[in-house]
């Protein structure tokens, strides 16, 4: 197979042992995967691979066929339209997962959505819902909103009867977020002014997260889910203490197997119906070639997209 490979810090398209799968794996044709901040920051060397998965091929999520699978896999076959959640590795033509962390990929969905939903669309249904424990009638904000967990958010929030307000800096999108299922969406201080908010979705970071807690409604929660704004801030605990609040941190992508499986079955439970039905999809802002990831990378890094960059084999 050809994968994109790091490299001295760049990426290079190259070949690369084809992959087999262990006894409980699923080997995958990649389609198309999408491209996450992590990918970016492993490139930079800020965001190492977990124990077991691919240290110097990047990428989170993929959607493809079946090519084969280990002994004990029982739910796929070859053939198969399936999406999956990785550590790592999906930027390449073949990779392989773990049969817990994978989805079949709705009858409906074109592949270029299926390659960017499982990482956005697990993180925020485990953040919102599994943690977060959002209920029918909550009032939630969610920051930097026009990003993929962000939309993803949106569209799992309002389906679930919340009230939401979408949080962005880019005016040009705002009302894409409406559109989503936004009740509100506004530029970050005139989102803030809207609260009392019953649960932030922080997706964001820095001192965006400390001004959330002007915002938070007695017994509230804020979830810390992205930092590109910056990992640290000055918070101010009376306030936190006067409304009762509770803040918590959250990342997917070292947890376990196990874990993982929780998650992407209560997804497969609960969100593909809502897929199926049309009322959640996933925004493509833009496609590249798989073999032209660096210039996905440097679209990402550039901001003001909605949704998601994928990466398309050839002939997807």
């Amino acid at each position: 197979m050809r994968a994109n490979c790091i490299e001295d810090g760049r990426l290079v398209w190259r070949d690369m042992p084809d992959p087999t799968p262990g006894d409980r794996e699923v080997l995958i044709k990649v389609a198309a995967a999408g491209v996450n901040a992590a990918d970016i920051l492993q490139l930079r060397g800020h965001y190492p691979a977990p124990e077991g998965a691919a240290a110097d091929i990047p990428g989170l999520e993929l959607a493809g066929s079946v090519v084969a699978v280990g002994a004990s896999v029982r739910r796929f076959h070859p053939g198969d339209r399936v999406m999956a959640l990785l550590a790592g590795g999906a930027h390449a033509e073949l990779a392989t997962v773990d049969e817990g962390s994978v989805l079949p990929v709705p009858e409906q969905m074109e592949m270029s959505q299926a390659g960017g939903f499982p990482e956005v669309f697990t993180t925020a249904w485990d953040a919102l819902f599994l943690q977060a424990g959002l209920r029918v009638g909550e009032r939630v904000l969610i920051t930097g909103a026009a990003g993929g967990v962000g939309t993803a958010g949106i569209q799992l929030a309002a389906a679930a009867g919340a009230t939401v307000t979408a949080s962005c800096r880019n005016p040009d999108r705002l009302g894409d977020l409406l559109a989503l299922g936004a009740s509100t969406a506004a530029e970050p201080s005139e989102a803030l002014a809207r609260g009392p908010f019953d649960l932030i979705l922080e997706l964001v970071g820095g001192q965006e997260m400390a001004d959330g807690l002007s915002a938070l409604a007695t017994q509230g929660r804020i979830a810390v889910i992205g930092l590109g704004a910056g990992s640290k801030v000055e918070v101010d605990l009376r306030l936190l203490m006067g409304r009762r609040g509770r803040i918590f941190g959250s990342t997917l992508r070292a947890r376990s197997l196990a874990e993982k499986a929780t998650v992407i079955a209560s997804v497969q439970r609960h969100v593909l119906p809502l897929v199926e039905a049309g009322r959640v999809s996933v925004p493509v802002a833009a496609t590249y070639p798989l073999s032209a990831a660096s210039d996905a990378y440097s679209h990402l890094a550039g901001g003001g997209k909605l949704g998601k960059i994928v990466l398309l084999a050839a002939g997807a």
